[in-house]
C-alpha cells in the first residue's frame, strides 16, 4: 500500500507539473509583452508549484488512508517528499503533518468551565515532560471555555483588559494554532509547545473526547498519556508501532508493560487520525513561494480547515 500511495502521488504531482509547464508558457509569453519582471513570472511558477504540492497529499492522503483503519509514521505520507525540475530550474518540498497525534488544547475543559480532567492531566504531564510553567495551560482552559471564573493559575477578561493594549479573550475553542499566542503566558512557550499540541483534530460539537493516535504521537507526549509511561516505555511503544502499526487502540497493550495502563486509555486513544497539516513550498530558481493547509481526510473526499500562502 505505501509503494502504491508514494506511486499515485508522483503521477498527480508529475500531472499536475505538466499542466503547470503549459500555463508557465502561457504567463511568459504574457510577462515578456507586458514588460513584466522575471522576478514576478517566478513567482507565479512557484506559487503554482506549491499548489500542485497540495493538490498531490491530499490525492496521496485519501488514496492511502481512506478505507484503512489505521495511520502511522511509516506511511507513505509521512515522509517528505522532494521533486526536481529536469531542467535543474525548479522543485517542489512537500511535508505532511498528522494533527491527531498531538494534544487538542480545545479538549482541555467544557464550556461551562470545568476542566475536562483526562485530556488537562495529558496537558500537565506534557508541561512537565518539556519542563514548562504549568500556569499557561490554565490560561488556555479559560481561553476555550466560556465562563469568566479563572482557574488557580489563568486568566479571564479583566486581565486581558487590563493590557496596555486591551482585548477580549475569545471564550470559545482556538480557531488556529497562531492565535495561541494571544493567551496568557503562551507567546513566550509557542515554540516550545507547537510540535506537539493542536487546535484541530476529531472533536465532535458537545463532546468531551479528542483521541490521540498512539501511531503519530511523539515520544513526549506518550509519556503524557498516563503517569505510568516514563521514557523508556514510551520508547518501546514507539519502536512497536515501527515494526507493526497499531490497527486499534486496544492493540497498545500488547506493548510490554502497557496491559493495564491501555485500559484507562482506550477513551482517550486512537489508531487513526483524519486531520492532516501540508506544506507545500514550490521554489523556482532562488524565489520560493509556499501553502500550509490543513485538511480533514473523509473516505475519498477531502475539506479545507486551514490555508495559508506565503
Amino acid at each position: 500500500m505505501n509503494r502504491q500511495g508514494g506511486f499515485v502521488l508522483v503521477i498527480v504531482l508529475v500531472a499536475v507539473a505538466l499542466l503547470v509547464s503549459l500555463v508557465t508558457v502561457f504567463i511568459s509569453e504574457v510577462y515578456l509583452e507586458t514588460g513584466s519582471t522575471r522576478s514576478s513570472l517566478e513567482i507565479t511558477q512557484g506559487s503554482l508549484y506549491a499548489a500542485a504540492g497540495i493538490t498531490g497529499a491530499q490525492r496521496l492522503l485519501t488514496t492511502e488512508l481512506g478505507n484503512r483503519s489505521y495511520s502511522s509514521l511509516t506511511d507513505t505520507w509521512a515522509a517528505p517528499l522532494m521533486i526536481a525540475d529536469p531542467q535543474g530550474q525548479g522543485a517542489l518540498r512537500v511535508t505532511i503533518v498528522e494533527e491527531n497525534g498531538k494534544l487538542n488544547l480545545n479538549a482541555i475543559a467544557l464550556p461551562n468551565g470545568t476542566l475536562n480532567q483526562g485530556y488537562y492531566e495529558i496537558g500537565q504531564r506534557l508541561f512537565r515532560v518539556l519542563k514548562l510553567p504549568m500556569d499557561p495551560l490554565d490560561a488556555v482552559a479559560d481561553w476555550v471555555d466560556e465562563g469568566d471564573t479563572p482557574h488557580p493559575g489563568g486568566a479571564e477578561i479583566s486581565w486581558y483588559q487590563g493590557l496596555k493594549q486591551p482585548y477580549r479573550p475569545r471564550n470559545k475553542p482556538l480557531v488556529t494554532l497562531e492565535e495561541l499566542k494571544r493567551v496568557k503566558g503562551m507567546a513566550e512557550l509557542f515554540t516550545a509547545v507547537s510540535p506537539f499540541v493542536t487546535v484541530y483534530g476529531d472533536l465532535p460539537a458537545g463532546s468531551p473526547a479528542a483521541p490521540i493516535n498512539i501511531n503519530t504521537a511523539p515520544k513526549e507526549l506518550l509519556m503524557a498519556l498516563d503517569d505510568g509511561i516514563n521514557e523508556a516505555l514510551a520508547q518501546r511503544i514507539i519502536d512497536h508501532r515501527t515494526e507493526m502499526p497499531f490497527k486499534h487502540p486496544a492493540e497498545l497493550g500488547q506493548v510490554p508493560g502497557m496491559a493495564q495502563i491501555t485500559t484507562g486509555l482506550l477513551t482517550r486513544i486512537s489508531a487513526k487520525g483524519s486531520v492532516f497539516r501540508i506544506r507545500s513550498e514550490g521554489m523556482m530558481n532562488n524565489v520560493i513561494r509556499g501553502i500550509e493547509a490543513v485538511v480533514r481526510v473523509n473516505g475519498s473526499n477531502t475539506s479545507v480547515l486551514y490555508w495559508r500562502e506565503y
